[in-house]
């Protein structure tokens, strides 16, 4: 019962702390991803979606976190997380309602699921490696703080949904975030960060081009989308 008196050191409580801050901190990109997932999904559908894409995103990252060590090796892992989060950011802004169960605009549960835990996994790398720090190797210290954070990511993407809908900017405001997160995790690769560090302005012409790329490109899809004749709709000539 060792490991049950050490639960009530401070020692053990103060890093519980720090873990549960960290995941707080992080839980708004979760909770953006999550909303933007699920805003296509009919709305008996958009709670189940919150809530297992939310269990499923802390399982892919407790299992990351376990196996921290092995990924500190892969060279240009934050570099492609990076990259393939840009690409996550624009398919969820420029998402289509068409039913597809696949893409990042999935109107089924299972796809709207897919694409949370996959979007988390990606963003995941770099904040395991936080959290990883102020566990100190304690795999109980990280469950128990991502299982507290649980409900918070949970509410916050029930709330950034009601928003989504009512003010339909912030789908954009949304993925510019995502497109933030996707250069800081670019820039913090140890294969590129010296470059960034020595030209500080090629990073924020990165920021630039890469987030008003994908509001850019996101925005331009949405148009081809809206003008696009619907499914049955013949267009007669004059």
């Amino acid at each position: 019962m060792e490991w049950f008196t050490d639960l009530f050191t401070m020692q053990f409580l103060t890093a519980l702390l720090s873990i549960v801050v960290i995941d707080l901190v992080l839980a708004g990109d979760n909770a953006i991803v999550i909303a933007l997932a699920a805003r296509n999904l009919p709305p008996h559908l958009q709670k189940k979606a919150i809530v297992w894409g939310t269990v499923g995103a802390v399982v892919v990252r407790s299992a990351m976190t376990i196996g921290v060590v092995w990924l500190l090796k892969i060279p240009g892992l934050l570099l492609v997380g990076g990259l393939a989060l840009v690409w996550i950011a624009y398919k969820l802004l420029s998402a289509e309602d068409n039913g597809d169960e696949h893409g990042a605009g999935a109107t089924s549960l299972v796809g709207a699921m897919k694409t949370i835990i996959i979007a988390d996994a990606v963003m995941g790398v770099d904040n395991v490696l936080a959290v990883a720090g102020a566990a100190h190797g304690s795999f109980l210290l990280v469950v128990l703080g991502l299982l507290i954070s649980i409900p918070i990511v949970v509410w916050g993407s029930s709330l950034v949904l009601k928003l989504m809908a009512r003010f339909p900017v912030i789908i954009y405001i949304g993925s510019g975030v995502l497109a933030f997160t996707a250069v800081k995790m670019i820039s913090h690769e140890p294969l590129v960060k010296a470059f960034f560090d020595q030209y500080p302005m090629a990073l924020w012409a990165m920021y630039v081009v890469i987030v008003g790329g994908v509001l850019g490109g996101g925005y331009l899809a949405q148009k081809r989308h809206a003008a696009r004749p619907e499914s049955g709709e013949t267009v007669t000539g004059h």
